[in-house]
């Protein structure tokens, strides 16, 4: 029987842009910092985070939430954008302006965002696949790279 992970693996590439899917992303931000990491840590079985990135253009605060595995003392997540053809608008930010913050465990975190060099890549894609299977589709349709994106600590 397939899991509540499998079908949302397969519905979201097809829902991702439709009205209100970017709603239901920062509510679930909002719920996650505000409640201090106990509601909506986790999702679909896998850890949440949440990230605090600046606007490229607007230069506003914007938070979305992501699958993440730990690496070391960083985090690893996926550029996905459950395979749109776009970019996750939070992966364009961290490129014009790599110095976050990542809500982990109750706290919020300075991070540095980068792309995982190819190496470190191949490391974490299985992790990061087994923690939420959907990676794995969303790369077999994917038009784009779905980059791995470390958001290490700084201080």
């Amino acid at each position: 029987m397939p899991s509540l992970a499998d079908f949302y693996a397969r519905v979201s590439p097809h829902v991702a842009h439709r009205p209100g899917a970017g709603l239901a992303a920062r509510i679930h931000a909002r719920v996650l910092s505000a409640s201090g990491g106990r509601l909506g840590r986790r999702l679909l079985g896998a850890d949440v985070l949440v990230m605090r990135t600046t606007g490229r253009r607007s230069g506003q605060v914007r938070e979305s939430p992501a699958f993440f595995v730990a690496h070391g003392d960083a985090f690893a997540v996926v550029a996905s954008n459950a395979a749109s053809q776009r970019f996750p608008a939070w992966w364009l930010n961290l490129q014009a302006n790599p110095d976050a913050e990542a809500f982990v465990q109750g706290s919020w975190r300075p991070v540095r965002a980068r792309r995982a060099d190819e190496q470190e890549a191949a490391e974490l894609w299985p992790k990061l696949a087994a923690m939420y299977g959907g990676y794995d589709l969303y790369r077999s349709i994917a038009t784009r790279e779905m980059p791995v994106v470390l958001l290490e600590p700084r201080a």
